[in-house]
């Protein structure tokens, strides 16, 4: 496809710092992407004020004016019935309508995957959507799904998320043939509540049965073990904000230690590079924005407390996921099965 047809709408008002941290991010994510087009979805007021305060450098970019803004406590009725004219649920209208686009915000995850079903409606044979990220581990990253869309998903659901994960993982692994697994408090057939046993016997009656491992605990999560790793919403949004706290802690942590003392600051500057590397591989900001599999759009979550440099990372998945049309290649798989 034409890398110039792509377009990004953006909710300039969601999650934490925000405008600011969504139009340096666009700006970061524009310094070398200055063929894509950005609309950018809020307050028109506030985001031109913070461009010129900031002196953000913005190319290729539209305001939207929206005049309400969904906040985090919103509950989801409100956020159906009254929020109409929201910075989410016009940038989702926006690219319904828009070929080769995407969404991206850092606002309500509960309000963007319901008006994501809403706006955009599901894949055909699809039945939910699934939060899915990357995640560190030994060798390079993995995926996981689901990371909060659905408490109690039934066998059906998460076998439909092994398949779009499985489709997910050709895009960013084109070429490494994946290895599937379960999270699960065991590797023995007998482990874990019905609907995952009865998600392996779906998993091991379909094509994915060639790339299938089994169960995988916990603690193998970082070891690059499994390529592609389903669990339900519940447990997979607490592995991720576990796993994000434990990176913060270690970090601080060890700048702490190499402030103790002189002759700890000196050790740190013999091995500095190192420590940067090791902050790069465990940094959240690196794998920041998820993308609600099912829904028949891109539509990516950030995180809320993101900052402008993780907010460009989100937009980097965005485009990757226009770019190579990931739906397209759900939907073929699904014909095919």
């Amino acid at each position: 496809m034409n890398n110039n047809n792509i377009t990004i709408a953006i909710d300039a008002m969601g999650g934490e710092n925000s405008p600011f941290k969504t139009l340096k991010g666009s700006e970061i994510f524009l310094n070398n992407k200055n063929n894509v087009y950005l609309y950018i979805f809020g307050d028109e007021n506030i985001i031109r004020e913070t461009i010129s305060k900031n002196n953000i450098q913005l190319s290729n970019y539209s305001v939207i004016n929206t005049d309400e803004n969904i906040n985090d406590e919103d509950p989801i009725s409100i956020i159906i019935r009254s929020k109409k004219n929201s910075s989410i649920r016009k940038g989702l209208e926006f690219i319904k309508q828009k070929p080769f686009s995407g969404f991206v915000s850092s606002g309500n995850t509960g309000g963007i995957m319901t008006l994501s079903k809403l706006s955009l409606g599901m894949l055909e044979g699809i039945e939910r959507p699934a939060i899915c990220s990357m995640i560190p581990n030994k060798k390079s990253f993995s995926i996981i799904l689901d990371l909060g869309a659905n408490i109690s998903p039934s066998a059906k659901n998460l076998f439909q998320f092994a398949f779009m994960g499985y489709c997910y993982h050709s895009i960013i692994k084109p070429n490494i043939e994946p290895k599937i697994s379960l999270l699960n408090i065991g590797t023995e057939d007998n482990k874990g509540k019905e609907y995952i046993q009865e998600c392996a016997n779906l998993i091991n009656s379909s094509f994915l049965k060639k790339y299938f491992i089994g169960y995988i605990e916990p603690d193998k999560i970082f070891s690059g073990e499994s390529d592609i790793m389903i669990t339900d919403g519940f447990t997979g949004n607490m592995i991720l904000k576990t796993a994000e706290g434990l990176s913060n802690y270690i970090m601080k942590n060890l700048q702490n230690l190499f402030k103790k003392s002189i002759l700890n600051k000196f050790a740190y500057k013999i091995i500095e590079n190192d420590i940067k590397r090791l902050k790069d591989i465990i940094n959240p900001e690196e794998y920041n924005g998820a993308m609600l599999l099912g829904v028949n759009g891109i539509s990516i979550k950030s995180h809320g407390s993101a900052n402008a440099y993780a907010f460009s990372q989100a937009l980097e998945n965005c485009y990757k996921f226009i770019k190579n049309d990931i739906n397209s290649k759900i939907i073929h798989q699904l014909n095919k099965e």
